[in-house]
């Protein structure tokens, strides 16, 4: 039949639902972002430094990326050697040869699998075995530090000495180890830091057999705010003493109580990184300076990182104090 068209219901039917489906799926990639192409920004400031015959302590600045940092890769010689999450910018790498040069690269990683181009390469020659070495470093004296703007400060410090020789010096920050200069090195900038907070130090020296020194002294330092910024609410200048009693010993504390417009109910004591007790006063909150006092039954020796923060007129928590080392008995 010339010039008539048949249509077939389910012809046209299945037309009309590919067309839904693929206005569907149109709509759903319209919805949201595309997929994760872009590659991190490349690490920089890479070091690297011999912390022994057979190990390296490499390290770097942080990455950026449209999306989030979630690890980084360390290479030697263009081969993985270790992973490391993204709160991580330095990492040990050991089971190396005495005696021999070796050269790494640090690569940034994102959820999506992106890497990073390599890092600029840096060369490190491990030393020859020492003789046996019994005996830890001495303590680094006089640990003195400046504010370098809102986010860095510049710490130094006199040297140690050892029986076979200083290889590195460790900063520590509240007991966690965030920055490694060269033995021969007296003098350390650290990054990456928060603004208007406060940071405690402290420095260890290191030999070739890996043994540490006892902490440095503690300095503290806060960073510039930024603009606009809120005041500090942490307490200050705290100080904290022992002596025996009993069994056990009796810790005391004192502060410096921050402005914050209003009475402070409470105070949180964070024993070792670790939430211990609420202080709350029995009748109306100390002025100007406060003080508290707290028995534990542990042996002469034990060493407690303490620090505390106060609970706010609004019911938030303020800042933490800088923190304090106290060993009992001494």
């Amino acid at each position: 039949m010339e010039g008539t068209t048949v249509q077939r219901p389910h012809a046209t039917a299945a037309l009309a639902c590919s067309a839904a489906l693929l206005l569907a799926a149109l709509t759903a990639c319209d919805s949201g972002p595309g997929p994760d192409t872009a590659e991190p920004s490349v690490p920089r400031r890479v070091t690297a430094q011999a912390s022994s015959a057979t190990s390296v302590h490499v390290m770097w600045e942080r990455s950026t990326d449209d999306r989030g940092v979630t690890g980084y890769e360390i290479y030697r010689a263009g081969r993985l050697v270790a992973s490391v999450p993204a709160a991580k910018v330095m990492t040990d790498v050991g089971g190396l040869t005495a005696s021999t040069a070796h050269t790494f690269t640090v690569r940034a990683r994102d959820a999506a699998g992106n890497r990073s181009a390599p890092s600029a390469a840096v060369r490190v020659t491990t030393p020859a075995p020492t003789p046996a070495d019994h005996r830890a470093p001495t303590r680094p004296t006089r640990l003195r530090g400046t504010v370098d703007g809102s986010r860095s400060v510049i710490l130094t410090w006199g040297g140690s000495t050892d029986d076979v020789g200083v290889t590195a010096y460790d900063v520590y920050q509240e007991d966690s180890r965030i920055h490694s200069v060269p033995g021969t090195e007296t003098r350390a900038r650290v990054t990456g830091l928060r603004p208007g907070t406060v940071y405690t130090f402290t420095v260890r020296a290191r030999d070739a057999a890996d043994t540490s020194s006892p902490d440095s002294g503690a300095v503290d330092l806060t960073t510039r705010s930024a603009p606009g910024a809120p005041a500090s609410t942490a307490p200050t200048d705290l100080r904290i003493t022992n002596r025996a009693e009993g069994k056990g010993y009796s810790v005391e504390l004192d502060w410096q109580q921050p402005t914050t417009g209003g009475e402070i109910p409470a105070y949180q004591l964070f024993m070792d990184g670790k939430p211990t007790t609420t202080i709350v006063w029995g009748g109306a909150p100390p002025k100007g300076r406060a003080s508290y006092r707290l028995t534990v039954p542990d042996p002469r020796g034990t060493r407690y990182s303490m620090k505390i923060r106060a609970r706010l007129p609004d019911g938030k928590w303020g800042d933490f104090s800088a923190q304090r080392t106290v060993v009992l008995g001494e």
